[in-house]
């Protein structure tokens, strides 16, 4: 099965593809957030382009669990994701995804405007990591 990772934000989303086996994670792309309309444009699109069977948005939370500021964006963005696709969409908590991907660009030796650039796709990557490396019996669905 094939999977669509999602490291949501108000400015920058990055994406995340899984092989057709559901078992690598490889970054794709970063969208810019202009309108609402022109996001769901280019991500309905690139779900179709990626011939997509499964989403999994990243939850951000605090290191406690407890929900922070962009749980209730996040929250929202799927909500109007479910509407506008049939796809099913899983969650994958997150704490710390960016600071996470910020060193593994800094690792394999990204710097500066190369470590902004790809850092949200990054991000997107350890959450489609993460839930690939889960059993299936505990993802869970949005």
């Amino acid at each position: 099965m094939k999977f669509i990772g999602v490291d949501y934000g108000q400015k920058r989303t990055g994406i995340a593809v899984s092989d057709p086996d559901g078992r690598l994670a490889f970054p794709r792309r970063t969208i810019i957030m202009g309108t609402r309309e022109a996001f769901f444009t280019e991500f309905l699109a690139l779900l179709e382009e990626e011939e997509a069977q499964a989403i999994v948005v990243g939850l951000p939370l605090h290191t406690d669990g407890t929900p922070n500021l962009t749980t209730r964006q996040v929250e929202n963005f799927v909500a109007r994701l479910k509407r506008r696709t049939p796809l099913p969409v899983f969650w994958m908590e997150e704490v710390l995804t960016s600071f996470e991907a910020e060193s593994d660009l800094r690792e394999a030796g990204k710097r500066g405007r190369a470590v902004r650039a790809l850092i949200d796709q990054q991000a997107a990557v350890r959450i489609l990591e993460t839930f690939l490396n889960q059993p299936e019996q505990q993802r869970r669905m949005a």
